[in-house]
């Protein structure tokens, strides 16, 4: 019997996600020499290393690999039991991703809202792009992300919350030109996210341009970025309703509305179907759903 404890899983766990034992000992709240400690009597019992010690890295070695997907499945399967027992008493932890172009707009009012109504609430925020808030909430280090719907992901419940249209920024001297169309704007500077955005692609379809030719555009890793790019006459670009009064006042732009059809998102929720906190998982949505439609004026 090797006799692990589900202190030292969590601990390789870390360890194995961020590669660094300094930043896997801030995530686990607990000192660098603990850690390696905590680390080393793993490997003693298991008889063999599972990490590659680096100067300035540390890789996972071939049975570390093996024992990560091994314990990841097993710390899922923890957290779904402390889901079950908390399923019956009001919702103490939430475990919440954002995605960035939503974050900055929306969280303020509903933590706001979340302490108001929930005062025993404990909140934890992880804003990331899409791709790795999904992977976060399939292993179980998240409860639930608020992100653009649809998203593909098998086993994971999607609640749309509310949408919100996509508005043209241009630079203030072109305030007085009428709107163009969305067909002008293949020929236009689109300014966009970075890879990995969603917004990125949901820009990109708005255009009707392909993901292969806008490899020349500028791009940014924030809309605010891309919104003082704008001012500054380097082209336009597109941001979602919310973002408008805090973009839109911090640059020298001018902020437009599409004809119809207006082009634009849905934000929702997802969370595992398996998940024993859909009850209370739904009435975090509730609130977040009343500060979307706020924050869209």
């Amino acid at each position: 019997m090797l006799h692990l404890t589900l202190r030292q899983l969590r601990y390789f766990d870390a360890l194995a996600r961020h590669r660094h034992f300094g930043r896997a000992a801030r995530a686990c709240a607990i000192s660098q020499p603990a850690l390696s400690e905590q680390i080393k009597e793993l490997e003693e019992k298991f008889g063999a290393a599972l990490f590659e010690r680096g100067a300035r890295q540390v890789r996972v070695t071939s049975m570390g690999e093996v024992l990560a997907e091994r314990v990841g499945d097993i710390l899922s399967a923890i957290d779904e039991l402390d889901g079950l027992a908390a399923s019956h008493r009001p919702l103490r932890r939430l475990r919440l991703g954002v995605i960035p172009t939503v974050a900055p707009y929306l969280l303020p009012a509903v933590m706001r809202d979340l302490t108001q109504d929930h005062p025993e609430l404990e909140v934890h925020v992880r804003e990331s792009i899409t791709a790795r808030l999904i992977e976060e909430l399939t292993q179980g280090r998240i409860d639930a992300a608020i992100v653009a719907l649809p998203i593909a992901g098998a086993g994971l419940h999607q609640s749309a919350l509310f949408s919100e249209e996509f508005l043209l920024v241009r630079p203030r001297s072109a305030e007085s030109l009428p709107a163009p169309d969305l067909e002008s704007l293949r020929d236009a500077r689109l300014l966009l996210l970075e890879e990995g955005h969603c917004f990125r692609d949901q820009a990109l379809a708005v255009c009707g341009l392909n993901p292969l030719h806008a490899r020349e555009a500028l791009e940014a890793s924030s809309l605010s970025t891309l919104v003082q790019l704008v001012g500054s006459g380097i082209g336009v670009t597109l941001i979602p309703a919310m973002a408008v009064a805090v973009e839109a006042r911090s640059a020298p732009v001018t902020v437009t509305h599409f004809a119809a059809p207006r082009p634009s998102r849905t934000i929702g929720m997802i969370w595992r179907k398996s998940s024993p906190l859909a009850k209370q998982l739904r009435a975090v949505g509730e609130i977040v759903q009343r500060a979307g439609e706020a924050a869209r004026g």
